[in-house]
């Protein structure tokens, strides 16, 4: 029996580990189109590779995965996160969790990885065919199986010879990238973090927590990249012009206004840049003060007055700005869309349209915001295709 893997990817090789594992005398080949296999593992999380995610901070799947949570929270029975930390440990990577319940390897290097993946490859003998770009079926016709890992497609070319047998594809667009703002005053703060901010895109339910990084280019951080994965779609279609909102602080206003007029009796001499109340970066309460306040700015604490006080809350809680386009890192891109989950079996993942053809990864409709999730859902998709093709074969 053979088995083609269409993709190099993270899903492609570890189906491929997986499936030799439960079937030694399958034969498996990797049709990767470029030269280098791996890539996208390589530059994942900064160079360490966020392979997965304790997921105990997960109450509701769908706040991890925007598009396929059902999917995921069903497939989570054949392959969860614990096996997949069980599984790399086992492979000789070991890992370690972070305080944000991210999973990295304790190597803090992305090559522990694929290492491992490419070790496991060559000692089960998978064949690997780079620069091999499979445009059709008949490319691979000779095999049994067919399992399609190629990733996300942010053209849509690369689905067109699924689409031409059948396959509904649901629109790919980018989903996790940065905000570029045209504010020169907000981009002169570039490298400052606030830990715990809210950005929420107005007249919308779309919002995300966490800290949020202030760029050259504008916003950054997970509570950026959170929100133009719940939103990808909704920015899309407006071609990324759409307002912003930033939560500064995640606190009740009354709780707010107590501590601006707690500080103004305590320190009623003191000019209001000189001393915040709130764990803010200096420069970022400077530069909320006079977007708040204008020449009031650099009043002292005592003249502070009901207006002002209210200028300020609102600045705080609902800070505003224009997205002026995306900032994408081609190297980490990540999509939604691809192929439709209506057009597979969500138990096997066999499409409903071809026999023996498999779908796993980046290819189906199914992403995750930062912090793991998307690896995780290449692991989880991979070994439920690799179960699936044994089971026929069984």
């Amino acid at each position: 029996m053979k088995t083609a893997i269409i993709g190099g990817g993270a899903a492609g090789f570890f189906l491929a580990a997986s499936l030799k594992e439960m079937m030694p005398e399958m034969e498996v080949t990797i049709f990767e189109r470029s030269q280098r296999v791996l890539a996208k593992v390589e530059v994942s999380g900064g160079g360490r590779c966020n392979c997965t995610n304790t997921f105990r901070q997960v109450r509701d799947f769908s706040a991890v995965y925007p598009r396929g949570h059902r999917l995921m929270k069903r497939l989570f029975n054949v392959f969860s996160q614990q096996d997949a930390y069980r599984w790399f440990e086992h492979h000789g990577v070991p890992l370690v969790i972070q305080d944000d319940e991210c999973v990295f390897p304790q190597a803090q290097d992305s090559h522990a990885v694929i290492d491992c993946l490419l070790a496991l490859a060559h000692r089960y003998h998978v064949r690997i065919e780079k620069g091999r770009k499979v445009l059709s079926l008949d490319d691979v016709q000779d095999f049994d199986f067919v399992a399609v890992t190629t990733g996300g497609s942010p053209t849509g070319d690369g689905l067109r010879w699924l689409a031409d047998v059948g396959h509904e594809i649901e629109t790919p667009v980018p989903s996790l990238f940065t905000f570029r703002i045209e504010d020169a005053r907000l981009t002169s703060l570039q490298g400052l973090v606030v830990n715990d901010a809210v950005a929420s895109v107005p007249g919308t339910k779309f919002r995300a927590g966490g800290p949020l990084l202030i760029t050259h280019w504008g916003m950054s951080g997970p509570a950026i990249l959170k929100l133009s994965s719940y939103a990808a779609r909704h920015l899309a279609e407006r071609k990324y012009q759409a307002p912003l909102s930033i939560n500064w602080l995640q606190l009740p206003e009354q709780e707010i206004q107590g501590m601006l007029y707690e500080t103004a009796m305590r320190n009623p001499q003191k000019q209001l840049p000189t001393f915040s109340p709130f764990a803010l970066p200096q420069r970022l309460w400077s530069f909320l003060l006079e977007k708040a306040l204008g020449e009031r700015a650099q009043m002292r604490w005592a003249e502070l007055n009901k207006k002002d006080v209210n200028r300020l809350v609102n600045v705080l809680m609902n800070d505003s700005y224009q997205v002026a386009g995306r900032a994408p890192f081609k190297d980490e891109f990540v999509t939604c869309g691809g192929v439709s989950l209506k057009a597979v079996n969500p138990s096997t993942l066999e499409s409903r349209h071809v026999d023996n053809l498999y779908f796993a990864g980046e290819v189906l409709d199914v992403d995750g915001i930062t912090g793991g999730f998307n690896f995780q859902a290449a692991w989880t998709t991979a070994y439920t295709v690799a179960c699936s093709i044994v089971g026929k074969c069984r």
